[in-house]
């Protein structure tokens, strides 16, 4: 099932909350609630997504929002694990490009560590199996998802993407569930989620967007 905006938003599929938790989203229910996704291996998303996520909390904490963070893994399975996330929020400590990266731009402590904690409740998106071989009814779920106006395309065209689809889903060994739930196109991605529980936004890349987000949501 593919959760549009405006829906009502099921509970995040999460294999294990491994910072705060459990979660229940109904529990929320009256308060803003945001959720940061990100990857432990994303360069991006420790240098403007979580950092973003971290100033949200700290600014609305108090004012009716909660941010929650989300690690998946859509590629890279041997470096974004729930290990990996666990070692980054128990120790502070980066792995793979996102160490490197940060390095290389002097925004780490001393031995790979980050200089922030990240203070909000963090879990890992649930990790399926693909299964193989891949049916029709999968491909056209994740064609739907993630192409806009398929239907408009030509015939020739849609052959072709769903011949890639195809490739990819059978090139992968995992699904990410919340995060294919979502229909993301990367990370770092934030989910917005009103007062009632309904899925408001979806947003990729840090775009400095959140704080007027969260602003809007609570203005209504």
């Amino acid at each position: 099932m593919t959760i549009k905006p405006g829906s009502p938003v099921p509970e995040l599929k999460v294999t294990e909350w491994v910072q705060g938790g459990p979660i229940s989203l109904k529990d929320y229910l009256g308060n803003v609630v945001v959720v940061e996704v990100f990857q432990v291996n994303c360069p991006g998303c420790f240098i403007y997504g979580i950092p973003e996520a971290i100033e949200t909390y700290h600014k609305y904490r108090n004012k009716g929002v909660v941010v929650l963070g989300l690690a998946t893994a859509f590629e890279d399975f041997d470096k974004n694990t729930i290990e990996n996330l666990r070692l980054l929020l128990t120790e502070n400590r980066v792995i793979g490009e996102t160490l490197t990266t940060l390095t290389y731009q002097s925004k780490l402590l001393n031995e790979g560590k980050l200089s922030y904690n990240i203070p909000f409740p963090v879990g890992m998106d649930k990790l399926e199996k693909e299964k193989l071989p891949i049916e029709d009814k999968r491909i056209m779920e994740f064609v739907n998802a993630n192409i806009l106006d398929f239907d408009l395309y030509h015939q020739k065209d849609k052959e072709q993407i769903i011949s890639r689809v195809k490739s990819y889903l059978e090139s992968k060994p995992y699904s990410p569930l919340t995060f294919e739930e979502y229909s993301l196109r990367g990370t770092p991605s934030t989910i917005f989620i009103d007062r009632k529980g309904i899925l408001r936004e979806t947003t990729f890349g840090s775009n400095g967007i959140m704080a007027s987000t969260v602003e809007k949501l609570l203005s209504e």
